[in-house]
């Protein structure tokens, strides 16, 4: 192939996955003498890693293709390719809704995708790759089918050079009644802790000062080894925890049932791991709770919530929600506000149902909550959580924090090369912080004095450069 023919723009939707899984793809393709565009019109080869978790997100991708028609139609040797979630969950519909697509491929599929803009060139059609669904083969042998790539890594597709996500687990076998992610990605497995630990190392020694380790329910974690013991995510936290040059570990999405109390030790007594747990509750309602099939009750919920505040008094704990979900009554909403309450989370990521065709409620729950009854529990629990973030931030001005620098916010972003612009990064239980300084300070460790506050970040001002101890929590 010619290099006129190798240059590859990639648009990402959805969550952290998706942000890796475009990673790796990009770090396959340069391999092969790939570059990589900033816009579409540069491109030969243009790719869209989607999401399927909200019909938002999907719409997203179907409206950005029904732009990109015309420039088809003009230029037939640019290549078009659909990947990730909605890939595997529509298929051929990718294909019947936008006919001028070149490939599908699912996410357990993304190897291939050098192999398929090949077959593509060589004039053997459009090409779709997915994996096979959950009735299709034994477990294994489905689950082989959903296999990742994951030791390639490309440092220029990252949100910032000193910040990485490292996958330690694929899939999910929760089956909750609203989601597609199981049929989408595929049975639960972990990856080796060998090959997580070797994949950290190499983070590490391309300047990543925190990672954050992802799964679909991350805290789920296992792997049995060869010598017939089983690695869980606290074993797999120490193993982390020695690696040099790793300052922060993270990990994200958990689930209740999980956060047992060996593993909320393990996190106490490990300074690099952060005190930051993101827990879906999805509804304060058992009825709804248990609709969803997530299986678990408010009373479990609140049973972990209080171990957690027993062993680790000062984590931070952010969560989900679902509004409008099948059948929910304006007692089962007022329930789910008593336990936001509560709880005090530090953010709450809120979202109102849309039914995902393929899921178990699309097939047997109604969506019977009407849209303005969705929108207005939404801008009503929104507004609770945003006041109890705010008062639990107005609590932090006058302390100092320590913060990784990420690089300027997007405000600094618009200010000229070597002028004071306003910087961006992360506390240690992930509290964003923005404060006046200058670009060299990214990947820095630094102490910022609080004065005020939003309901989402922190304001402050640099107080020094040198930051030994970063086990602040804050």
């Amino acid at each position: 192939m010619e290099q006129m023919n190798k240059r590859v723009y990639i648009k990402t939707v959805g969550c952290q996955m998706n942000v890796l899984d475009s990673e790796m793809v990009i770090a396959d393709l340069k391999r092969h003498g790939y570059t990589v565009v900033d816009t579409p019109k540069e491109a030969d080869c243009i790719f869209y890693n989607t999401c399927s978790v909200r019909e938002h997100a999907e719409e997203k991708i179907y409206s950005a293709l029904g732009k990109i028609r015309q420039t088809k139609e003009q230029q037939p040797d640019k290549l078009i390719g659909v990947m990730g979630c909605m890939a595997q969950k529509d298929q051929e519909i990718v294909f019947k809704r936008a006919p001028y697509v070149d490939m599908v491929i699912g996410p357990g599929q993304l190897h291939r995708v050098p192999d398929l803009i090949e077959k593509v060139r060589a004039g053997e059609g459009r090409q779709m790759a997915v994996s096979l669904k959950r009735n299709e083969g034994t477990q294994a042998v489905i689950a082989r089918s959903h296999e990742t790539f994951d030791p390639l890594r490309d440092p220029s597709m990252r949100p910032t050079p000193f910040q990485a996500y490292l996958r330690i687990q694929i899939g999910c076998d929760k089956f909750c009644t609203y989601c597609v992610v199981p049929n989408t990605r595929g049975p639960e497995q972990g990856r080796s802790p060998q090959q997580i630990v070797s994949e950290a190392q190499i983070l590490a020694e391309q300047g990543c000062r925190e990672i954050t380790l992802l799964g679909q329910t991350v805290n789920s974690y296992k792997f049995k080894n060869e010598d017939g013991t089983i690695t869980d995510m606290a074993s797999l936290l120490e193993q982390l925890q020695p690696i040099e040059g790793l300052e922060r570990i993270k990990f994200v999405t958990n689930y209740p049932k999980d956060m047992t109390e060996r593993l909320l030790c393990t996190i106490r007594d490990l300074p690099k791991v952060s005190p930051y747990l993101h827990v879906p509750a999805q509804s304060g309602s058992d009825v709804v709770l248990k609709r969803m099939k997530r299986g678990y009750t408010v009373s479990d919920y609140m049973e972990m919530f209080e171990r957690i505040e027993r062993i680790l008094p000062e984590a931070a704990i952010s969560s989900d929600f679902i509004v409008g979900f099948s059948g929910e009554t304006e007692e089962d909403f007022q329930k789910t506000i008593k336990l936001v309450e509560r709880c005090r989370f530090k953010n709450s990521f809120i979202f109102q149902y849309s039914e995902r065709p393929g899921t178990k409620a699309a097939d047997r729950l109604p969506d019977d909550i009407p849209r303005e009854v969705k929108t207005r529990r939404n801008n009503e629990l929104l507004a609770v959580q945003d006041a109890i973030a705010k008062e639990d931030n107005q609590k932090l001005i006058g302390q100092t924090v320590d913060v990784l620098v990420e690089g300027p916010s997007k405000k600094g972003l618009k200010s000229p090369e070597g002028a004071v612009v306003q910087m961006t990064g992360r506390t240690h239980c992930d509290r964003i912080v923005v404060f006046d300084g200058n670009r060299r300070q990214a990947g820095q460790f630094m102490k910022v004095h609080v004065d005020d506050c939003s309901s989402h970040t922190l304001v402050g001002r640099v107080e020094t450069v040198d930051v030994v101890n970063i086990g602040g929590l804050a």
